[in-house]
């Protein structure tokens, strides 16, 4: 299994441009697959400059209706003709964020719904014996605060989003458990612990945005949440890489906690997977 940072906020590689965004590209036994798009366009950039075939993807998965993951949507429709794209059902809903000139839609666009090649996911689904998909989190952790700031928009009100539209991707291939997540809007703590109920054991490897820094504020989560986070993270037999939303300083507090179990997953970094053996 190769997994490889497309887009990401941090960019270590001067040929690749970076953004609030995330897409990952993921090669497996049997597929290739995208999981979420980015912002914009530039994931279809940055494949062509790491030598990523976009129109070999034969998968795509959008963690949740927000456009800093899916706001490639329309450009990968346009280069690939053939991949299915997994969406959850409510991932077209009207979500928007509280900045300081307003509210702001920062959903996806909503006249691409209705292209065929859209699968609307409703709670958990198996899609091979590689892939599942999961969105039924019971939060047992609280949520964070960078959560509420952002919004639904249902008739004339704007509600806290409870962030239903999440979806996570679990792979099993090439002898390692992989659990891949967009912002964990759920708590990543608590979707590891989903995980390890339909699994029956711990992620070998898990790749995540953590959901701990708010981008229109620039605000941190407090240190409190932060080392409660990595003291549960530290429980189980798991090796992560963060990335997007996690927030530098935030993942730097993490790194206390947590030492050479967890890692900064920037654009164009790459992980190559195989029962017991790493190579990064």
């Amino acid at each position: 299994m190769r997994i490889v940072s497309l887009v990401d906020n941090v960019s270590n590689n001067k040929k690749l441009g970076c953004e609030h965004g995330l897409s990952l590209y993921v090669e497996t036994v049997k597929h290739k697959l995208l999981f979420d798009l980015g912002a914009s366009s530039l994931f279809a950039e940055n494949a062509l400059a790491l030598g990523v075939d976009l129109k070999a993807i034969d998968t795509v998965v959008l963690s949740h209706g927000h456009y800093d993951h899916g706001g490639g949507l329309k450009t990968f429709l346009n280069v690939n003709d053939k991949a299915v794209i997994y969406i959850e059902k409510d991932a077209f809903g009207d979500y928007y964020s509280e900045r300081v000139f307003g509210k702001e839609y920062i959903g996806l666009d909503q006249s691409l719904s209705q292209n065929s090649r859209i699968v609307f996911v409703d709670n958990d689904m198996i899609l091979d014996d590689e892939l599942k998909l999961f969105s039924s989190v019971n939060i047992v952790d609280e949520g964070f605060s960078p959560n509420k700031k952002l919004k639904v928009r249902i008739g004339t009100e704007y509600i806290e989003d409870d962030f239903a539209h999440e979806q996570n991707l679990i792979i099993n291939s090439d002898g390692v458990k992989v659990l891949i997540a967009g912002c964990a809007h759920n708590g990543i703590t608590n979707i590891i612990r989903k995980f390890v109920e339909m699994e029956g054991a711990d992620p070998n490897y898990v790749v995540s945005g953590f959901h701990l820094w708010n981008p229109s504020s620039g605000k941190n989560e407090n240190e409190t949440v932060i080392y409660r986070v990595g003291n549960s993270l530290n429980k189980h037999n798991t090796k992560y890489y963060t990335c997007h939303c996690t927030g530098i300083e935030p993942y730097k507090k993490l790194k206390e906690i947590l030492n050479n179990i967890v890692e900064y997953f920037a654009a164009g970094d790459m992980l190559n997977y195989k029962k017991g053996v790493q190579n990064e």
